[in-house]
């Protein structure tokens, strides 16, 4: 794991500490969120569940992947990775727990992000090495708290300090506010690009697109190997 150890802490009980990047994982902290690489296919439900509810896949559009039973989704969201005894509970967590994820190289960077004040899984966040688009969202229970501001800067953080991208691009719909909000909040500024969007289900949609750029020096973390870098 990417993790040095399992502890318990003040301000993040039963979660795990991020340790030294490596292995094509990565880790890092905001100030009320832990980021880190997929490790088994928990982590892939959870980021799966906390993107599914109608509200979410309003702006999202997958064409599949989707947990539609809400009793079932709530289950994942609320659960909290670093609390062993409380995920004995459920033998299917205990079966996804089994089945790691493995990072493949080339293709996206994932991270599932826990909330620091409670444990719980609290959204998902990724980036195309190739392109520098980012995308993510949060799970329900932490919307309207201004944690999307975390989550892109987080992202920001992960291709300016990790992968060593200068740039980062985003879209997001124009009556999508709460997006416009959050990137605005963690830097990102407007850039030109395709007035039109067609989303993985289909619909077609208006978009906005935003930049974000390393103010100073760009670096690579040990999980990034000896890729070549790239969109410098």
């Amino acid at each position: 794991m990417v993790w040095s150890r399992l502890r318990r802490g003040r301000d993040a009980p039963g979660l795990p500490l991020p340790g030294v990047c490596g292995h094509r994982r990565h880790s890092l902290r905001t100030g009320r969120l832990l980021f880190y690489s997929l490790e088994t296919w928990l982590d892939l439900a959870a980021a799966l569940a906390a993107g599914s509810d109608p509200e979410a896949q309003r702006w999202l559009g997958w064409d599949k992947h989707i947990m539609t039973d809400p009793k079932v989704r709530e289950v994942y969201v609320q659960l909290r990775p670093g609390d062993t005894d409380s995920l004995r509970t459920y033998p299917a967590v205990q079966r996804l727990l089994r089945h790691p994820v493995e990072p493949v190289p080339d293709q996206a960077v994932a991270l599932i992000g826990v909330r620091v004040d409670d444990g719980r899984y609290a959204g998902f966040a990724e980036l195309e090495p190739d392109t520098g688009l980012i995308g993510g969202w949060l799970a329900p229970h932490a919307r309207g708290l201004g944690l999307g501001v975390e989550l892109f800067g987080a992202v920001a953080s992960l291709a300016h300090t990790h992968l060593g991208l200068r740039t980062v691009r985003a879209g997001h719909e124009p009556a999508n506010t709460a997006s416009a909000r959050a990137l605005a909040g963690a830097g990102f500024v407007a850039d030109d690009g395709p007035p039109r969007h067609t989303l993985r289900d289909g619909r077609e949609i208006d978009a906005c697109w935003l930049r974000h750029t390393a103010p100073g020096t760009i670096s690579r973390c040990r999980a990034a190997g000896r890729q070549d870098r790239r969109n410098s």
